[in-house]
């Protein structure tokens, strides 16, 4: 791994725990991330008539590649020159079957010859950084005049019936907290970028319950958090509180920009 200089307000020991976290599961990743295979090639469409002008490409927490590939399918401009898989987890970049990797931490910014791309992209990596607004800044700031972002993340209108029965239980909630889907693309306009999309989606898995949404997660190696884990006794009351009428939602942002 090429060093690099962290950002401010960068917590390590949080990072090298999401790292472990996505290595333990990675052999199993892709059979049960179909929200982000959906997120995937759906961000991959939007992007499929970009004119991408000359420079370096990247995705970035490309972890097993599943962005890039939908990309290749959609993108014939990207066929010669496929993006640099960045991701921190060498598990799941041992699993990406597109050359081109380098393992790298996204809190500590990006790899220098990264300056000047024509394409930053990027699917549910952006909300697992401690700074998420910042580095979508400074992603912003390393396109060249022309150069295109594709972003896809959760944002904070996720998991509102979690955070309600944690509430109910008197429990901390430990969903990781995501950044604000309007803060976002404020960042972008202020960053120079003209927005062909900007959506904010919404999905629901109406067949978990609490104790399977936890499970799932865990399964795709997602489950960290910055909270600390909870007791036996608090998550009993944490799942007598789960809804089991109303299912668990995702509130997902897709953006789409162009550097002016």
């Amino acid at each position: 791994m090429t060093p690099h200089t962290p950002t401010v307000g960068f917590a390590p020991e949080f990072s090298q725990r999401v790292r472990q976290g996505f290595g333990l599961r990675a052999a199993a990743y892709e059979n049960h991330a179909r929200l982000q295979q959906a997120m995937a090639w759906r961000l991959a469409r939007l992007c499929r008539d970009l004119p991408l002008p000359s420079g370096p490409r990247a995705d970035l927490g490309a972890g097993s590649g599943l962005l890039s590939r939908a990309l290749l399918h959609h993108c014939p401009a990207l066929a010669g020159e496929p993006p640099l898989q960045i991701d921190h987890c060498p598990e799941l970049l041992a699993r990406n079957p597109l050359v081109g990797s380098r393992v790298w931490d996204l809190n500590g910014g990006l790899p220098g010859d990264l300056r000047g791309a024509a394409l930053l992209a990027s699917s549910f990596a952006l909300q697992w950084l401690d700074a998420p607004a910042a580095q979508l800044a400074h992603w912003c700031d390393r396109l060249r005049p022309e150069g295109w972002l594709a972003v896809a993340l959760p944002t904070s209108g996720s998991f509102p019936q979690w955070h309600r029965a944690a509430a109910a239980a008197g429990v901390p909630c430990t969903a990781l907290e995501f950044p604000d889907a309007r803060a976002l693309r404020t960042v972008t306009r202020g960053r120079g970028l003209v927005l062909e999309h900007a959506r904010v989606l919404r999905f629901s898995h109406p067949e978990r319950g609490g104790l399977e949404t936890l499970r799932h997660l865990r399964s795709l190696g997602a489950a960290t958090s910055r909270q600390p884990p909870l007791g036996a006794g608090q998550l009993r009351r944490l799942l007598a509180h789960w809804p089991t009428e109303t299912p668990l939602s995702w509130e997902v942002l897709l953006l789409v920009g162009r550097k002016s």
